[in-house]
């Protein structure tokens, strides 16, 4: 294989890798528990965070809605992952390289 061929080969897996990142950093990721419900972009911003629970709140609860938004934050985050898992697979990781 000449260098030319090689060069381009590495150009057309860059065009790839970026066009695969901004597909994900567009896209949104919904993660849910049994009082919330967050989504996030691609680029794990908040975009958006509903209360689902409809009581009323004592203060014990407090503790409680606490750990269902940690649930469905780290939800939506662990589907981030995944999707650039899934779209970027081994080449991810040679991201950093152009």
């Amino acid at each position: 294989m000449n260098m030319q061929n090689l060069m381009a080969q590495a150009q057309k897996m860059q065009r790839d890798l970026t066009k695969k990142k901004e597909e994900i950093e567009n896209s949104e990721f919904t993660g849910s528990s049994e009082w919330v419900n967050v989504t996030l972009n691609g680029k794990k911003e908040v975009k958006e965070i509903k209360f689902t629970y409809t009581g009323t709140l004592e203060e014990d609860d407090k503790e409680a809605l606490e750990d269902m938004l940690k649930i469905a934050l780290n939800e939506a985050v662990a589907k981030i992952d995944k999707e650039y898992e899934t779209k970027m697979g081994s080449l991810g990781s040679l991201g950093g390289m152009f």
